[in-house]
């Protein structure tokens, strides 16, 4: 199991040598929301879509 410094490493790393700031920040962010998303379905915190599209149907009243 790699450590959090050697997936950072391994993103930055994988990035095109004129990649800017933006894009690598973006790029970890995006890491972590997919890694955070995985944790949430392993853990069993997770919703139907039947609710997902109630709850949108209720932020757009």
């Amino acid at each position: 199991m790699q450590t959090v410094r050697e997936k950072i490493a391994e993103i930055v790393l994988a990035q095109p040598e004129d990649a800017t700031y933006e894009e690598i920040v973006r790029e970890l962010a995006f890491e972590r929301m997919i890694e955070r998303g995985l944790n949430d379905v392993r853990s069993g915190q997770v919703i139907s879509d039947e609710e997902m599209s109630h709850r949108i149907r209720t932020w757009q009243s």
